[in-house]
């Protein structure tokens, strides 16, 4: 079943000093339950809950990916002693000194570690922020590596080699997260090809050989109390790049989804909860009828002082080689639609802009959500204190 979670819109003008928009409406990212989906007992390929069940979820799906971008999903089968593994593992390697932690960085990679404001996600849709103030996040990714795909003659330079920690443990409890959260993406891709009314090898096609990422977040911010001065981001605004992000972060304040209204929002997770949300390129599949939603992070403050806050997302990408386009039947009037593009170019592009500080000039209609979103009219939702979480 799905419900849905309401954030009052109260307004705090984080974009712009004392604006405010006038926003009766309340925002909901839906929560939908994936049990009729996901696998159980000792047949892999056995779902719990009848093909009205799965009918009734896809159609929730469609819903939320029509109207939001976003979705809180329960019943996904991830363990929690699988989850607190997960944070254990991020305690640890973001407990070591900041000189041990950048022995673990990759140059040219999308793998290992990544120092504070060593970012800027913005620039991922080629728009700058106003002060070149980078993100203030740091993080460790880890992947898929081409070698694990034989017979393909994959290249590493598009997928790259994972480091791992001298950390105890790390490597274990990372993977063994890391496999649950490729089954659960593959679950969504799954209810995505019957939701739009697709053949389920419509994503298996994209994907047999995809660039899957998990990026481990610790926002670097001193604890204690703060006075914030100026647009200070934990992460800039961005999409994600590929067909869909898995999100597990602490219920702590911090990340905010924009509305339709060019207002952003705060978006809390619920307990037991995973965080969803749709990439650039399953908007392009679907010519914006689904959306890849505007998102960022705050710091995370409560009450005047800043929390520890941790993330880890997992990027299902799709294949490096797959052409990713428009699907005939969404084009607009006039056939119009997105231009192809290889999952390999598309990725390239963000990552120069995000890593390596060159504008993404192919971010058209993200940048000008962006744009918009900055105009003296439109403002913040704050923090909603209380059950709360972030990306």
């Amino acid at each position: 079943m799905t419900t849905d979670q309401t954030v009052p819109d109260q307004t705090l003008g984080r974009t712009v000093p004392d604006q405010t928009v006038p926003d009766q409406t309340a925002f909901h990212v839906p929560i939908v339950d994936l049990t009729p989906y996901v696998a159980t007992g000792s047949d892999e390929g056995a779902a719990e809950g009848t093909a009205d069940d799965r009918t009734r979820v896809a159609r929730e799906i469609d819903d939320a990916c029509s109207t939001v971008g976003f979705i809180q999903i329960v019943g996904h089968g991830i363990p929690p002693e699988v989850i607190d593994g997960l944070a254990g593992a991020i305690d640890d390697f973001f407990a070591l000194p900041l000189e041990t932690k950048k022995a673990y960085r990759v140059a040219g990679a999308n793998r290992g570690y990544s120092p504070p404001k060593s970012e800027s996600l913005s620039l991922s849709l080629g728009v700058e922020s106003a002060d070149r103030m980078n993100d203030f996040f740091e993080a460790f990714n880890v992947g898929v590596e081409a070698r694990s795909f034989t017979g393909l003659g994959l290249s590493e330079d598009d997928y790259g080699i994972n480091v791992w920690p001298e950390v105890a443990h790390f490597r274990e409890r990372v993977e063994t997260y890391f496999s649950e959260a490729s089954r659960v993406a593959r679950v969504l891709t799954r209810v995505f090809a019957d939701a739009l009314g697709q053949p389920p090898e419509l994503f298996d096609r994209l994907t047999d050989h995809s660039i899957d990422v998990l990026r481990m977040v610790n926002y670097a911010l001193d604890e204690g109390p703060v006075t914030l001065d100026g647009d200070l981001r934990g992460m800039g605004e961005h999409t994600d790049f590929g067909l869909v992000t898995v999100l597990w972060a602490d219920r702590v304040a911090g990340l905010q989804v924009l509305g339709p209204g060019g207002v952003w929002h705060d978006v809390q997770p619920v307990e037991g909860g995973l965080l969803v949300n749709l990439g650039d390129l399953t908007a392009r599949l679907t010519n914006d009828r689904w959306m890849s939603t505007l998102h960022r992070v705050a710091p995370p403050v409560v009450d005047g002082r800043i929390m520890r806050r941790r993330s880890a997302a997992f990027f299902h990408d799709g294949n490096v080689d797959a052409v990713v386009e428009t699907l005939p039947e969404f084009a607009g009037p006039g056939g119009d639609a997105y231009d192809p593009v290889t999952v390999r170019d598309h990725i390239a592009a963000k990552l120069a802009g995000s890593r390596h500080g060159k504008a993404n000039t192919a971010a058209v209609r993200e940048a000008a959500r962006v744009r918009a979103a900055a105009h003296p009219l439109l403002s913040a939702a704050p923090a909603v204190h209380g059950p709360s979480a972030g990306r």
